[in-house]
């Protein structure tokens, strides 16, 4: 395994096809796509909130990323997958918006190639179809059925 970092997640992210770190709800470092005023958020970085404590201290997280998913069902299987960190709390569990959380000082417990999958499945959650189809036609190949 390799683990995962702070640094290799930005890797990831801005290898990502037209990709960049902007900001969302007013001042919060998100990687949005595409580039540019119509981009959308797959991964944030959260500011504290009484929302995600540490359950010892009752004290606010101060290092969550919050990571888009292309469904509940893939949420859920993250977040029972005892092997991985991501958890959900009451803001997500109902909310439009699809995702999970995970703690910056955690992200070693996850192998890089399966933070690799998990953030292209987040970037193409939210990418525009053509694009999608441009950088991962294979994704979108016809299925044989002989």
């Amino acid at each position: 395994m390799r683990p995962a970092s702070v640094e290799i997640l930005h890797e990831i992210c801005r290898s990502l096809p037209e990709t960049e770190l902007g900001v969302t709800w007013g001042d919060v470092p998100t990687y949005v796509v595409p580039r540019g005023p119509r981009g959308r958020g797959f991964l944030l970085f959260r500011h504290p909130r009484g929302d995600a404590v540490d359950p010892e201290t009752g004290e606010p997280y101060d290092d969550v990323v919050v990571l888009r998913c292309a469904s509940r069902e893939d949420r859920d299987a993250l977040i029972e997958d005892d092997r991985l960190p991501f958890f959900t709390i009451d803001h997500f569990r109902n909310h439009d918006t699809v995702a999970v959380l995970v703690r910056a000082s955690r992200l070693p417990e996850i192998d890089v190639d399966e933070l690799r999958e998990l953030l292209t499945e987040a970037w193409l959650s939210v990418a525009p179809k053509r694009l999608a189809k441009e950088h991962f036609p294979e994704l979108f190949a016809p299925r044989r059925t002989d």
